[in-house]
């Protein structure tokens, strides 16, 4: 049980898409809570909503075509969905912050590593460009890169993925946020910089104390990071609790999926990972029994009709799943 205050509390959050094709219904009624200093995993296949709900918690997202509704997305007190875009642009950057998936596309091509990382100091914190250039060196120095103070007339395209991927950092750190939102921050770069990237970042959260959120597809990068895991399938949540209790005791078909996705160390090569079939359901068309049933190896009739809600195993362990007392015991 964390007892520390709660800094981010989301109610039924639902965003959709208006297309020519009709209604993406991209997240579909999600609720939970951040506590303070807390890293929370986000987990589940690409196209199963979780970058959309945190740009939509930033409301990061054109409206339209996009609509965002909530009952509630209280930061700190503030209600984020009813406040303006001014007060909305002060949050950003300052108070949460978002490191984003490509390191490339992220940073401006034609722009400085030190201008693109003096902006948001001078802009939220007030500084000069003086000790805003002093401090956008002490912020890359923070994040492992040599010589920091000498590459901040550097552009993008002199700087390596890694070293990218760790201004962006920096960047984001540079205000020093409540929050941290990192959206698969190392799918871009290869194995070894990823384990530097995770690595820096747990540390520096360690550090400096944030709240955080990390996106992944991939469970075996939240054990080491995060306190709780959510688990996501087409919207919504399928499964929620702490990282040991989602590891040793997961109660939903999909999540048993995902872990015996993962290589083991304890493995020959013999031996093959466990594949999930089919495919996730058309967002535009979400069935209106569980989402997983199509793909699923305990669906009964049930699980056709009737959508299953979250509900309580106990320890702050959710499921969603009308055959989860079948699963558990496999």
């Amino acid at each position: 049980m964390n007892d520390k205050p709660v800094i981010l509390d989301v109610k039924n959050l639902r965003t959709t898409f208006k297309t020519d094709d009709g209604i993406v219904h991209a997240v579909n009624g999600i609720s939970y809570q951040l506590h303070e200093g807390e890293t929370l995993g986000l987990v589940g296949e690409s196209g199963c909503g979780k970058s959309v709900s945190v740009l939509s918690i930033m409301r990061l997202l054109q409206q339209p075509p996009a609509k965002i509704e909530a009952d509630s997305i209280n930061f700190f007190g503030k209600e984020l969905l009813t406040l303006s875009e001014e007060e909305m642009r002060a949050i950003r950057g300052d108070q949460i912050a978002m490191i984003f998936q490509d390191p490339m596309t992220s940073l401006n091509p034609v722009l400085t590593i030190g201008l693109q990382l003096t902006e948001g100091l001078r802009l939220h914190q007030g500084l000069s460009e003086k000790e805003a250039l002093e401090r956008a060196g002490e912020l890359l120095d923070m994040v492992g890169i040599p010589m920091a103070k000498q590459r901040l007339g550097d552009y993008p395209h002199q700087f390596s993925g890694g070293m990218r991927q760790r201004a962006i950092i920096a960047m984001a750190l540079s205000c020093n946020p409540s929050l941290l939102i990192a959206d698969e921050p190392t799918t871009a770069l290869d194995v070894t910089i990823q384990a530097q990237i995770i690595d820096l970042v747990k540390q520096l959260r360690e550090q400096l104390g944030q709240a955080l959120i990390w996106i992944t597809h991939d469970l075996g990068v939240i054990a080491g990071l995060a306190q709780r895991v959510a688990v996501m399938y087409a919207g919504s949540f399928i499964e929620f609790g702490s990282v040991k209790e989602i590891y040793h005791n997961p109660h939903h078909p999909y999540t048993v999926g995902l872990l015996g996705s993962l290589p083991r160390p304890d493995t020959t090569r013999k031996d093959k990972l466990y594949s999930i079939k089919g495919e996730p359901p058309d967002l535009l068309e979400i069935p209106p029994g569980c989402p997983f049933y199509p793909r699923c190896t305990y669906a009964v009739e049930r699980c056709k009709y009737e959508k299953p809600i979250l509900e309580s195993i106990g320890d702050g362990h959710l499921v969603a799943c009308w055959e989860k007392e079948r699963v558990r015991k496999v």
